[in-house]
């Protein structure tokens, strides 16, 4: 099979979403760093808790939720209980399963970062764009993710239907 080398307009795009993909962590991290000491990837274990009921979610749960290997879920939530932010137990309902909860101070620490991290993402991805613009957003990442997501794991992230 013959590669089909990118077109200028191709290319262009390509090289946009790239930088996009490589530039935005940095920014996200730098500011829940420096604002609230953690990292974008501990922020959103902890947010993905925080909207589960009781806080509460299966570590497998968790790790689709957040993207993550379980070997990185782990050390990161070992990181979290260190800090009193998470707590892991035993599955009630499956004792080969952990659950990790968010614990009280856990809560107070992503309420304390949010507004932080929500002015972060206006100033650096929603502002800069018209509404017309995120509606195209909207289904750009829509069609990549049916391609990156067949199975719509991370589709607990963006739909509420899917979220309980």
């Amino acid at each position: 099979m013959e590669t089909q080398w990118l077109d200028q307009t191709e290319r262009e795009a390509w090289l946009r979403l790239t930088a996009v993909v490589e530039l935005l962590p940095g920014v996200l991290d730098t500011q829940l760093r420096s604002a609230s000491d953690m990292t974008h990837f501990e922020y959103l274990v902890l947010a993905m808790l925080s909207e589960a009921p009781d806080r509460t979610l299966r570590m497998t749960g968790l790790a689709q939720r957040t993207n993550a290997t379980l070997p990185r879920l782990s050390h990161v939530v070992r990181r979290l209980e260190d800090r009193r932010l998470v707590e892991r137990f035993p599955c009630p309902e499956d004792g080969r399963a952990t659950n990790a909860r968010l614990t009280d101070a856990g809560w107070d620490a992503v309420v304390a970062a949010a507004p932080g991290h929500v002015d972060t993402v206006r100033q650096h991805v929603l502002d800069p764009l018209t509404r017309e613009q995120l509606g195209q957003l909207k289904e750009i990442g829509d069609a990549l993710l049916s391609r990156l997501d067949p199975d719509g794991r991370m589709t607990v992230l963006y739909d509420p239907e899917r979220a309980g």
